[in-house]
């Protein structure tokens, strides 16, 4: 999949004019691209759009304009976009009472250990980014990969059913993924 490039960044005033539009266009793709596993944990699938938007965010946000720290963020948030043969997703562990969602993340440590993406019964393993883990306990916010043997890459081109699997003693989900899901997985996959 494409990374977004330096050309594609718009400046903070030609991106408010179509922010509007952008954003709702990208949040609406967004949609068809989540997914619920379990009562608290969500999963979004990144790619070229969802990157572009967060970076243009980021850069407003921050009111970023100097070009060293533009492609700074492009690099960082590069990262999400999937690389061939692989599925890139944002996993967020979402409890709106922060002393539950403390103690939840505390009871969950070592989460992002234990997840997986099973394909005709075969689990995939998901990679996360070890400079993000904390000591005693998981984060709210995991960046994961989840790189595909040829077969299964092959058996989502066939349909066979996808399955995204949490196995920790504090959290323990699968989320059976929807069509239109498991669509968007085959247009990352090329």
């Amino acid at each position: 999949m494409r990374r977004v490039e330096r050309n594609e960044i718009l400046g903070l005033g030609d991106y408010e004019a179509i922010r509007p539009q952008f954003r709702a266009r990208v949040i609406e793709e967004k949609k068809r691209r989540r997914f619920a596993v379990g009562p608290h944990a969500t999963v979004v699938l990144e790619n070229h759009d969802t990157v572009l938007m967060q970076i243009q965010e980021m850069l407003r946000t921050e009111r970023i304009t100097k070009e060293a720290a533009i492609q700074h963020e492009i690099d960082v948030y590069n990262e999400l976009v999937p690389n061939p043969g692989e599925i890139s997703c944002t996993l967020m562990f979402e409890i709106s009472d922060k002393d539950e969602r403390d103690a939840f993340l505390s009871r969950a440590k070592d989460a992002e250990k234990n997840m997986s993406l099973a394909v005709r019964g075969a689990k995939h393993p998901v990679q996360w980014d070890r400079a993000r883990e904390i000591p005693d306990r998981t984060s709210a916010v995991h960046y994961l990969k989840i790189p595909l043997s040829e077969d299964a890459i092959a058996a989502i081109r066939g349909g066979e059913p996808i399955e995204f699997v949490v196995e920790h003693p504090a959290y323990s989900h699968t989320a059976a993924l929807a069509r239109e899901i498991i669509a968007s997985i085959i247009e990352d996959l090329g």
